[in-house]
């Protein structure tokens, strides 16, 4: 293989090399601010609902302590009647007080139990309000901590692509002039994989086959194209020229 030919497939390594670098650095540039704005949601998302099962901790709260004035006005009630008892001044009286006093007690002992079912209820909710409240300040935490990421990487990643462009554009510049059109058509429609290396007798981008003939033509100067995808053929480092 000539040296110009070695010279241009070194040139074409260096530019598949490039062109994938500078797309892994732009899918992570444009990576970082989305999963940003996802924790950001996440944290909009978790505090909703923070909100939502604070007003019901609150409204379970004021449940709780409405039944517990029931239970005591009606507790005080009872006593009334119990005063009253002692004073009645005829059987039926008497009895009718009884029967009151039976039927307050009984309410009572319903209310007794719907307080403490309120009771349990309202020990899960503040329960599932700590969990929440946790839940809540880790995700500010994370949201915080992946902006934090965002603002130190982004500049860092722009000064490596402001790099790679001028080492693409050298690279570029570096190919004969029978690969310009063909390679620029690519670059355009296929971007960073408008190349590929032959792995044994396989295209690297399709994983065709690769005729012989297309083969041996790498030891030539002009450009081989895959037939089946396409892609700028080159050989790779660790792959003998045709002879």
């Amino acid at each position: 293989m000539s040296s110009q030919v070695t010279v241009t497939t070194e040139t074409l390594r260096r530019l598949h090399r490039v062109h994938q670098q500078l797309r892994d650095l732009n899918e992570r540039l444009e990576r970082g601010p989305r999963i940003a704005r996802a924790h950001e949601a996440n944290l909009a998302r978790v505090q909703a609902e923070l909100a939502e099962l604070q007003a019901k901790h609150k409204s379970q709260r004021v449940r709780v302590d409405d039944k517990q004035l029931q239970l005591k006005s009606r507790e005080a009630e009872i006593e009334r009647r119990r005063r009253q008892l002692l004073e009645a001044k005829d059987n039926r009286s008497y009895q009718g007080l009884r029967d009151q006093i039976a039927a307050d007690e009984k309410a009572s002992s319903v209310l007794e139990d719907e307080i403490l079912e309120a009771m349990e209820r309202f020990d899960e909710m503040t329960r599932r309000l700590a969990m929440a409240q946790a839940a809540v300040a880790k995700t500010q935490e994370d949201a915080k901590k992946s902006s934090e990421e965002v603002e130190l990487e982004g500049p860092k990643i722009r000064q490596d692509i402001e790099r790679l462009k001028l080492e693409l554009q050298q690279s570029e510049d570096e190919l004969p002039s029978e690969f310009h059109d063909g390679y620029r058509r690519l670059v355009r429609g296929k971007g960073s994989d408008a190349l590929a290396p032959i792995q044994g007798e396989f295209c690297g981008g399709c994983n065709q086959h690769v005729p012989l003939n297309m083969y041996n033509n790498l030891a030539s100067p002009m450009p081989v194209f895959c037939r089946s995808c396409g892609c700028l053929l080159y050989l790779p480092e660790d792959q003998s020229p045709p002879r």
